[in-house]
């Protein structure tokens, strides 16, 4: 049986790319670093899987799988050196954490004479490929380095299946449980790869890719963190109570439509397919079975307000492609007074936005100065309007108002 590693046993390792990998016929070894979690994958050797719709419960069980300590470098490395392919999906700010257990791996692979490696990179961030290969490079002797792009794929993917947090009450007494919507395909780069492209119905290789890189970024991401924001403005728990009000699936709708031509226009494709998945994820925001919570989809806004993340990154796609942006504006405002419980990062910028305002924040926190004047004017009196009590119909108003008086379309 083929070997496939997946690095990282969280939801998206264990409900989406484990799962999917499993299926393909991969035996498939889970390294973390959570004693539980690889202490039960070795004793079960398989976990439960629910796909789940508002009106469906189907329970699956994922077969052929096993736990690596990821603490014990010489397992870590070994099981690199010696698997067909492997994935990772621990989070942009872990990478730099298991980058030498990698770079380990592909040394052991390349003193042996091994086929081509292939990663593929299931991490919200652009440019993950480099960023993880170049983390690698770092920890290779001299010898090696020349061989790593001929002999290693570092293939960026873009993760659409949403799965969220589970509750202990939804585990039903099997703590590796996740619950994942039905939606199950994997975009990934086509010319990352090298050699033999791992075996999967699942895989969707596409050239070239920067378009699934940016849709996930700047229109998935981005409407579900814009949703969540103004749900909280209404004291929602879940994202589904958001969506379902017509002037919050409004502004997320708009947002998508500036964020679509402006993706048409930087990779010069059709904008109606980028329209029908804008339909497409409004329409999963609404599956009440995930239990996806405001809190969770709108936590750390110090990362999600980057300047190169979804909402601030789209931001700026459309300033560059001259496509009005005053929708996003929308969402970048109600982030500023989000700070739900346990969310330090989101209170840090609602505190330092209070006390030094809207012009501060957005310098410090996005890196938007005085080439986004007037952006950051709209997000300033957005913002106010919010602080103040005004409604989100209100807000729609004034904005459909600025863009009509700036004789934008």
């Amino acid at each position: 049986m083929k070997k496939f590693v997946m690095y990282g046993a969280g939801n998206i390792g264990r409900g989406f790319i484990g799962k999917i990998m499993s299926e393909a016929g991969y035996k498939v070894g889970f390294v973390d670093i959570n004693p539980a979690v690889i202490g039960e994958l070795n004793t079960k050797r398989r976990y439960p899987v629910n796909i789940v719709t508002s009106e469906e419960n189907k329970e699956v069980w994922v077969e052929n799988v096993y736990g690596i300590d990821g603490k014990n470098e010489e397992e870590v490395s070994e099981e690199i050196a010696s698997c067909d392919a492997m994935a990772s999906a621990v989070g942009v700010n872990v990478l730099k954490f298991i980058a030498k257990n990698v770079a380990l791996g592909i040394q052991k692979r390349m003193e042996r004479g091994a086929k081509p490696l292939n990663i593929i990179i299931c991490e919200n961030l652009i440019g993950a490929d480099a960023f993880l290969k170049e983390l690698v490079r770092g920890y290779l002797p001299e010898e090696y380095k020349a061989r790593l792009d001929k002999e290693v794929g570092f293939v960026e993917a873009s993760i659409g299946r949403m799965v969220p947090a589970i509750t202990e009450d939804k585990k039903q007494g099997e703590n590796l449980r996740v619950y994942v919507e039905p939606y199950n395909i994997l975009p990934v780069d086509k010319d990352a790869f090298r050699g033999e492209m791992p075996e999967c119905k699942n895989l969707y290789p596409f050239a070239p890719f920067n378009l699934f890189i940016q849709r996930k970024l700047f229109m998935h991401n981005m409407s579900h963190a814009t949703t969540s924001y103004l749900g909280a403005l209404y004291g929602d728990e879940y994202v589904y109570q958001s969506i379902a009000r017509f002037d919050v699936k409004y502004v997320a709708y708009r947002a998508l439509s500036e964020s679509a031509n402006a993706l048409a226009k930087e990779n010069q494709v059709d904008i109606l397919p980028l329209f029908d998945h804008a339909d497409n994820l409004l329409y999963r925001f609404t599956n009440t079975a995930l239990g996806d919570t405001v809190a969770r989809v709108g936590k750390d806004t110090i990362r999600k307000l980057g300047e190169n993340d979804r909402l601030v990154g789209a931001l700026k796609l459309c300033k560059k492609h001259g496509v009005e942006h005053s929708y996003i504006c929308i969402g970048i405002a109600a982030a500023l007074l989000f700070a739900p419980e346990g969310d330090e990062s989101s209170k840090e910028v609602k505190a330092y936005t209070e006390e030094n305002g809207v012009k501060a924040a957005c310098a410090k926190y996005m890196n938007m100065a005085e080439d986004f004047a007037e952006e950051v004017s709209l997000i300033a009196e957005i913002y106010a309007k919010f602080k103040n009590g005004e409604s989100v119909p209100s807000v729609i108003s004034f904005v459909e108002k600025y863009n009509n008086k700036s004789m934008k379309v």
